[in-house]
């Protein structure tokens, strides 16, 4: 038997493996676990290169996987502004002020971008417009995000770089905003987001991996081993650079995550044409799911739901109508592509458990079904009838506890009672749904224990409101650490190499400073990492 070149001593492994739930050694060979002990007066035997490390009593869970992952936003968005630390309305636009007062050239060509604002945060409550750019900034474009990244607003310099004027028609009803005169506001909901963005110049493929493998390092600091990387849509040409940019990055042998990729569902009948099927690839990248969106969000108001907004007195938006929608996913399920389906109006998460029902009835029998099952992304309001037929299909839905706690507020503003249909957790998994958690970062923190306290404590950051919101949806913490290792796992048919720390698997491993079971929940996000491990190496130590 090979000997251990790792043994990692000391340490408090929940190893999410329910033959040794707990070990206090972990022997390590090569990219694997070799052998596990909860034996605290015996060792595990090593040679005379093994290297041994005491952790002191440290925790140790499997490596986090984040399930849905917007990569090329997440590692761009590193040279973007970061407008999730504007604490109001005004701090923003000094934030973009100040940008632009360190761009040495004065030609009025280098973009100003910036992502992750809430306006239902700040103070003022107010949304920015193109006036508001304008005054800080008229002479370089400038395109920032809302945090959920389905609103953005434009300067002028931007929409006039864009094509975009006063007269210009919307793609689709209310997506681009106007004042009450009929003019551009600068507000850009969904689509109509890329009708600027494609003007701002893509980086080159060279420079785009460089940005990526950085990347990494920030990942590895949080304990996440294994990612969904999710393309956003209408934007073909950046899908692809992204996905050149991984393989490159994996025939470099620089990839050091476990990455599946999605394709962006208007490439359908492409991929299916060029005989592409979800799963292809090996252990450290792999073709997803095609990804759809059906609706919008609701900071944008443009999620679509059963009753109306209380503020705007519309329901949202259907994106795709179920009709298409149900053709899609019966050609993509029998081509071999799994689907992934944006829902977060229950309206929308409605239809979709009808449609997926439809699917399952028109299988034919023996027929190759995709690598892995359809599944729903968000699933943030749906109503319980709703949740219980979705139960009975078996499939996955990818959830975000840290955008809950971003919405509070905003749910509570346009949806009123809706809102204990939201990010219904507990609801989820008493019914058996297999629930997977996610970041959606860069909406939210990618890091997994902002998730996790969100889903054990239903709070915002300042602990608001006591007690929890809708606090029969609270979960307990081993549930929430499952859904970040060992329900992925499960999910992506990964489970005989990932999600537990077990003897033949995978050695990807996140050790913690802090014990999160011994930690006040509202403390849990600050526990920091100490190690992690990826494929047997040790890539982050404090």
């Amino acid at each position: 038997m090979r000997k251990p070149d790792l043994i990692l001593e000391n340490v408090r492994a929940f190893t999410m493996d329910p033959d040794m739930p707990r070990a206090c050694s972990v022997g390590v060979a090569g990219r694997k676990v070799i052998a596990i002990s909860n034996d605290p007066r015996g060792k595990i035997p090593g040679g005379s290169k093994t290297r041994r490390l005491d952790l002191g009593g440290r925790l140790m869970l499997p490596g986090f996987w984040d399930s849905h992952f917007h990569y090329y936003q997440w590692a761009m968005g590193q040279t973007y502004l970061a407008l999730d630390q504007a604490g109001s309305f005004k701090h923003c636009l000094e934030m973009i002020r100040h940008k632009m007062n360190t761009i040495p050239q004065k030609d009025g060509l280098s973009w100003i971008q910036g992502q992750g604002f809430n306006e239902s945060d700040w103070p003022e409550n107010r949304m920015p417009l193109r006036s508001d750019l304008d005054r800080v900034c008229p002479d370089f474009p400038v395109l920032i995000w809302r945090c959920d990244l389905h609103l953005a607003v434009a300067n002028s310099k931007a929409l006039e770089l864009s094509g975009l004027h006063d007269h210009k028609p919307d793609p689709e009803e209310n997506l681009i905003g106007r004042d009450e005169k009929g003019k551009l506001n600068g507000i850009l909901r969904e689509e109509a987001i890329n009708l600027v963005k494609r003007t701002v110049p893509e980086p080159c493929l060279e420079t785009l991996v460089a940005v990526m493998e950085k990347a990494q390092s920030g990942l590895h600091a949080l304990g996440i081993t294994s990612i969904h990387d999710v393309r956003l849509a209408g934007n073909q040409s950046e899908s692809a650079l992204t996905f050149r940019s991984w393989q490159a990055m994996r025939q470099r042998k620089n990839l050091n995550l476990r990455c599946w990729t999605s394709l962006p569902g208007e490439e359908r009948e492409l991929a299916e044409e060029l005989g592409l099927r979800t799963g292809l690839g090996d252990e450290y990248l792999r073709v997803g799911h095609l990804k759809y969106f059906m609706d919008g969000g609701m900071g944008a108001r443009t999620a679509w739901m059963i009753d109306p907004y209380l503020d705007t007195g519309t329901n949202g938006l259907c994106l795709i109508p179920p009709e298409q929608m149900l053709e899609e996913v019966i050609a993509a399920d029998k081509a071999g592509l799994a689907v992934m389906v944006h829902s977060i109006g229950d309206s929308t998460n409605r239809e979709l458990v009808s449609i997926f029902e439809k699917v399952k009835k028109s299988r034919p029998a023996h027929t190759l079904e995709p690598f892995l099952g359809h599944r729903i992304e968000h699933v943030q309001v749906i109503r319980i009838s709703d949740l219980k037929r979705l139960a009975k299909l078996n499939m996955p839905v990818s959830v975000q506890p840290a955008n809950m706690a971003l919405d509070i507020n905003m749910i509570n503003q346009c949806a009123g009672e809706v809102g204990q249909f939201a990010y219904a957790f507990k609801s989820m998994l008493d019914a058996g749904i297999p629930v997977l958690f996610s970041s959606d970062c860069p909406v939210c923190s990618p890091n997994p224990l902002v998730g996790i306290q969100a889903a054990v404590t239903r709070t915002r950051d300042d602990g608001s409101p006591p007690g929890g919101w809708y606090p029969e949806q609270l979960i307990p913490l081993e549930e929430a650490v499952k859904a970040y290792t060992s329900s992925p796992a499960k999910a992506y048919k990964s489970w005989n190499t990932q999600g537990s720390i077990s003897p033949g698997k995978f050695a990807d491993m996140v050790v913690f400073e802090d014990n999160l079971f011994k930690a006040s929940p509202l403390k849990i996000k600050h526990s920091r990492v100490a190690m992690t491990i990826f494929d047997g190496k040790i890539v982050y130590q404090a």
